[in-house]
């Protein structure tokens, strides 16, 4: 019972936030933006019954996953509003199709462990969508790991995320020597190589993440993670010397002021609007988002800084902290070996692609020009981490 209360308190915290930054949107506008306004009673309507659904039908799982999720979604579609009002209402309507995805999942999809005997089935799904961009993929902003079918466009390696991490958990179920390591260190080799080549140096670090972290979680042998880290930076350093734009990276992060006028121009922007803003910010609506580039996708977080604080962005930072517990914590109380690495995977890739892409921002760790988790706009961006969550969340209720 006090876990209900907890979340219901959470919960209207999420309202209260939700209410509150579309209020002052409104406000920003001469005359009043009713928009505005219908906008945050749309986003708790789909928040709240989502919870209602999961808890009335699910009750034993952590629902409080779910709860951080939408907090961080509500963030991220009221900055993009403030920036640009028609990508805040397209990500508003993948939020929809996100949510209720990550209900259909938990509610339709039967005992998780069935899915475990499908192994070459992912490995197929994981090759496929890691090699898809190298043949038929477009550029955008130096890195070619977009495909445009028609009207449509997404990201390969978001579907391969999901693949990868299933592919994973299917093989090292079963681990109980060395000789069973060496298909899925092949398997993963091949979909690194790819993203290098493709110019996507964020998913190599979120696939490497992944692919640690599970190795660990399945073996518990240090001398295999060593191992890995070894071959990590092998291939690191023949990446930068077979691959310019490897090499330009390193450049751009070790004196990003040298080319602040050029390459390392958006670093440079993202720095400034972070400093400016402060500890508490420029106000919301008072900033001056247009000076940095990428703002919607790449640099959200420098944006929601300048205007909401660096106490914001740390407040962002322990949501995703939080997550990360939430789900791991799931993973201890369930017994299937299956449903518990595939849970390690989602919760590293969720944990990764945050510290990767803020890493980048505050340029602790070279630029690579991702989606921040729930925050950032795409639609296939947050459709991959609710329906990541939704197994998660799956693994939860059965746990």
């Amino acid at each position: 019972m006090d876990s209900i209360k907890d979340e219901r308190k959470l919960l209207l915290l999420t309202y209260l936030l939700c209410m509150a930054m579309f209020l002052n949107l409104g406000f920003l506008k001469d005359p009043f933006d009713t928009g505005a306004l219908i906008m945050g009673g749309v986003l708790c309507i789909l928040i709240g019954y989502a919870y209602f659904i999961i808890r009335k039908f699910f009750n034993e799982g952590d629902k409080f996953m779910l709860i951080f999720a939408c907090l961080l979604s509500v963030i991220g579609i009221a900055m993009l509003y403030r920036l640009k009002s028609v990508d805040a209402i397209k990500q508003t309507v993948w939020f929809a199709i996100s949510i209720t995805t990550y209900i259909l999942v938990v509610v339709l999809l039967p005992d998780l462990k069935t899915f475990s005997k499908y192994k070459k089935i992912y490995m197929g799904g994981t090759l496929i969508f890691m090699s898809m961009a190298t043949f038929i993929g477009t550029e955008v902003y130096g890195a070619k790991n977009w495909v445009f079918i028609g009207p449509i466009s997404f990201q390969p390696s978001e579907a391969g995320k999901l693949f990868l991490a299933a592919y994973l958990a299917s093989s090292l179920k079963d681990y109980k020597t060395f000789k069973d390591l060496i298909e899925p260190a092949i398997v993963v080799i091949v979909s690194l190589a790819f993203m290098v080549y493709q110019k996507d140096l964020g998913s190599v670090l979120i696939f490497f993440g992944i692919s640690i972290t599970m190795l660990y979680m399945a073996t518990s042998k240090v001398k295999y993670i060593v191992t890995a880290f070894g071959l990590s930076i092998i291939g690191s350093l023949a990446s930068y010397k077979m691959f310019p734009h490897v090499r330009k990276r390193i450049m751009i992060w070790q004196d990003p002021w040298k080319y602040a006028s050029d390459e390392s121009f958006q670093i440079i922007q993202g720095l400034f609007a972070i400093s400016s803003g402060g500890l508490f910010g420029s106000g919301f609506g008072l900033g001056l988002p247009g000076l940095v580039p990428v703002r919607t996708t790449d640099f959200i977080f420098a944006v929601i800084c300048e205007e909401l604080g660096v106490i914001m962005g740390f407040g962002i930072i322990i949501l995703y902290f939080l997550l990360f517990y939430r789900c791991m914590r799931t993973a201890i109380y369930v017994d299937d070996k299956f449903s518990q690495l595939i849970t390690v995977g989602y919760s590293a890739m969720i944990a990764s692609q945050a510290l990767v892409i803020i890493g980048g921002v505050m340029n602790v760790i070279p630029l690579t020009g991702i989606t921040l988790p729930f925050v950032s706009y795409g639609g296939s961006s947050i459709l991959t981490m609710f329906f990541a969550l939704a197994i998660i969340q799956k693994v939860s209720e059965e746990g």
